[in-house]
């Protein structure tokens, strides 16, 4: 099999994902709540488990920034979100046909895949023993898993096509129409990454549609104005921020495992 192993997008790989990581940490020690799923009051040792998290995340990100303990780092970022996506289950077998209710579950779903593929990026680099959970099919399930996620945020453009296109910079033209266009393009760069056409291309357009998601709505409304009403909070703000950021992340991830694929219809890595 042929892994995607230069080193200039593994460590790019590895940056990324310690600020997104050392950015949660830092909102949940600020504000005391897990994102994207909080734990419910009234857990056992809420506190103790909430900071305890931020900490682990804050650590991790540290981890990530040495080869040595990179692996063990990437691990960890990816069982917190792990967990947020088990924590996030309840209300979905509750209301499985309501959209709400699978928001927290992808939004934790996504940096999970990132995770999961920058682990197994770190693994075929270092040459270290096999693993069931470090190969090419797994590698394959996981970028499938961030395809089905990518579909679900176009549904939920459609869905709240009106809520969508308030979030629309004012300055643009045909608010409503980028609202459901965009949400086709996160469809449809899901289904190509799902089924393997033009994957790489895909994942890098997706990855450049999250990034300006943050930049052109959740940065400006911090200078706005009166505030727009889905953005009265500073707390709302930073949280949806840094959850943007996440989400960025784990599509750059996947485009970096993309990385020796032809940006022309191919479906086979190149094999140096």
């Amino acid at each position: 099999m042929a892994f995607p192993t230069r080193r200039t997008s593994i460590e790019s790989g590895r940056g990324l994902l310690a600020v997104a990581s050392a950015s949660l940490a830092l909102w949940i020690l600020a504000y005391g709540h897990l994102i994207p799923q909080p734990l419910p009051f009234g857990t056992p040792w809420r506190e103790v488990w909430v900071y305890g998290c931020a900490l682990a995340l804050l650590a991790a990100s540290v981890g990530l920034c040495f080869a040595r303990t990179a692996i063990p780092s990437v691990l960890t970022i990816g069982a917190y979100q792990a967990a947020a996506a088990a924590i996030s289950t309840p209300q979905i077998l509750a209301r499985p046909l309501n959209i709400d209710a699978w928001y927290p579950f992808c939004e934790a779903l996504t940096p999970l895949t990132g995770a999961w593929i920058l682990f197994i990026l770190l693994r075929a680099r270092s040459r270290g023993p096999g693993s069931q959970i470090a190969g090419e099919p797994t590698l394959r399930i996981a970028r499938m898993l961030f395809g089905l996620t990518c579909v679900f945020y176009g549904v939920s453009h459609f869905a709240y096509a009106g809520h969508t296109a308030g979030m629309v910079p004012g300055w643009l033209p045909y608010r409503l129409a980028i609202a459901y266009a965009t949400g086709a393009c996160h469809a449809a760069a899901g289904l190509a990454i799902i089924v393997g056409i033009l994957p790489r291309l895909a994942a890098t357009l997706e990855a450049i549609m999250m990034s300006a998601f943050g930049a052109l709505v959740w940065v400006p409304s911090f200078f706005m104005h009166p505030r727009p009403s889905w953005a009265t909070r500073p707390q709302q703000l930073w949280s949806e921020l840094v959850v943007t950021l996440v989400l960025a992340v784990g599509a750059w991830i996947v485009a970096i495992s993309l990385a020796e694929r032809s940006w022309a219809f191919a479906s086979r890595a190149r094999v140096e």
